[in-house]
């Protein structure tokens, strides 16, 4: 086997994220983008001691998992709902599997290292996994972006392509949006496309139209939606003055309009909101808009980021309701994009949580976002002290907590690893919901110093979170009860929940 070889054969293994695996001869060829049972066409592209990668160039013959004929338009060409040819029934036990599989290990491994092991396995402890109550429409944030459909096409608003970073599928017919995101995005690629506004190129850090994000409340029906763009509207509207009038002077003039008061692109910003309020107005329009944000992002890197934020209409947050509890949503804020599949996580995890809490205990809420979690948690305690490094989502996280007439939550800005060491207070059970890369191990350190009795682990990348349990585990802490929520139907991802309890590794059975 070398590089370069095109080789058939049929998929063996199934690994987070995505990629299947097979063995020629004695050597595992991993494969993104394939499904168990799969038999397969893939050009070698590396090749070490005895593994190697591959890159699919066709399916031969179909999974038994693929039972299901894909109803989106975009299937195969865009990069996200992978799973769309599978049953629900089918992507859950791949789900299922998956995270189980990668996770055993750092269990097992642990279960072991008790004196009283008596053969038990994450089988002991795993709950199973739980569908989405919704599998299509379920988003409540989307991040588009602007570009081409490709290499100086026209331009395009929507999702990168499978494998690619620059090409743009628009998706106004996507399945995990409603039809009202759909006209919502046709019309801004359509107002911009009249002005010939130029997208923002990656590469040559030049242009204009970065992004559009889109958030909607399933408990109200209001939009927030927010256009992100660079300042360069003085070239364009320099540039564009000079050809449609066919003389530099104009061009001068029309750079030299622009101040602080009336930023780049005010008229075309603003006429585009007021073209978006009389859109929701029209009959067929289901839903509202309970705000329009501009926002100016001069960033090099492929983010969507803060310079300023200008409120063009409206309110800059929307109202999202979760378990009887209501949270204010502003436009960087992080809050789940499956709002009734939040409600069955936070449900199980305040399953787990309860069975531990009580009034006089303290609660550490550690990555805590716009408070979800705490504020769920405030009735059962004593008081719930939230970190977060997101300084907008800690102050919609205080308003939140007035909003449901909470007084016993504290939330801190600032990084976990940092803040943590400026509260006062001692935990007595902590709840953990980190990012995709999961927690930094010095923070992980600080945070198992306090030797709680229970923590609570939620986990939005799998693959995290077994090697955060390994620490765990290697201090003391046994996993009690463990299971996987389906907060993405359609893709490879999935959240997993996890209890765990502190036990002495000399003399505490399981």
């Amino acid at each position: 086997m070398r590089k370069g070889d095109i080789l058939e054969g049929t998929i063996e293994s199934y690994d987070f994220p995505n990629k299947g695996s097979l063995y020629i001869g004695d050597r595992k060829v991993t494969i993104k983008g394939t499904l168990p049972g799969q038999k397969v066409r893939f050009m070698v592209t590396k090749r070490k001691s005895g593994m190697a990668e591959g890159r699919l160039l066709e399916v031969l013959e179909k999974s038994p998992l693929e039972d299901s004929e894909p109803s989106c338009p975009y299937f195969g060409m865009c990069g996200g709902c992978t799973y769309q040819n599978l049953s629900v029934e089918n992507q859950l036990k791949l789900k299922e599997d998956m995270v189980k599989k990668l996770l055993a290990p750092a269990v097992n491994d642990s279960l072991k290292k008790n004196p009283d092991w008596r053969g038990e396995t994450i089988d002991n402890m795993w709950e199973g996994i739980i569908s989405s109550p919704e599998i299509k429409g379920y988003r409540n944030k989307m991040e588009f972006t602007f570009g081409d459909e490709y290499k100086d096409g026209p331009l395009a608003l929507g999702l990168h392509k499978k494998g690619g970073f620059y090409d743009i599928l628009n998706v106004t017919k996507c399945e995990i949006i409603t039809p009202d995101w759909g006209k919502i995005l046709e019309y801004t690629l359509e107002y911009f496309k009249e002005k010939a506004v130029p997208f923002y190129h990656k590469m040559r850090h030049i242009g204009v139209l970065r992004n559009l994000v889109i958030r909607q409340s399933k408990a109200t029906g209001e939009f927030l939606i927010n256009l992100v763009a660079s300042t360069q509207w003085e070239d364009f509207m320099s540039t564009k003055a000079g050809a449609e009038n066919g003389n530099i002077a104009e061009a001068v003039v029309a750079k030299d309009v622009m101040s602080d008061e009336n930023y780049p692109g005010k008229s075309i910003v603003e006429e585009y909101a007021a073209g978006l309020v009389e859109l929701t107005a029209k009959e067929g329009f289901s839903g509202s808009i309970g705000g329009i944000l501009y926002t100016e992002n001069d960033s090099l890197g492929d983010v969507v980021q803060s310079d300023r934020t200008i409120l063009l209409y409206g309110n800059d947050y929307i109202v999202e309701e979760v378990m009887g509890l209501k949270f204010k949503i502003s436009p960087f804020s992080f809050f789940q994009t499956n709002t009734k599949g939040c409600q069955v996580l936070y449900s199980k995890a305040r399953e787990y949580i309860m069975s531990t809490a009580s009034p006089d205990k303290i609660v550490f809420d550690l990555y805590s976002g716009t408070g979800t979690i705490a504020q769920m948690m405030a009735p059962a305690s004593k008081k719930v002290i939230g970190i977060e490094i997101v300084e907008e989502a800690v102050e919609a996280a205080k308003e939140n907590a007035k909003l449901n007439g909470l007084d016993n939550c504290e939330f801190i800005a600032g990084d976990v690893l940092k803040a943590i060491d400026l509260v006062e207070d001692k935990p007595d059970l902590i709840i953990l919901d980190p990012p995709r890369d999961g927690i930094n191990p010095k923070a992980l350190d600080k945070i198992l110093a306090f030797g709680v009795e229970e923590m609570v682990y939620i986990s939005c990348k799998p693959s995290s979170l077994a090697r955060d349990l390994r620490i765990i585990t290697d201090r003391g802490y046994r996993v009690k009860s463990l299971c996987a929520i389906d907060q993405f139907p359609g893709t490879v991802h999935c959240e997993s929940l996890c209890l765990l309890e502190k036990v002495s590794l000399d003399t505490e059975p399981l």
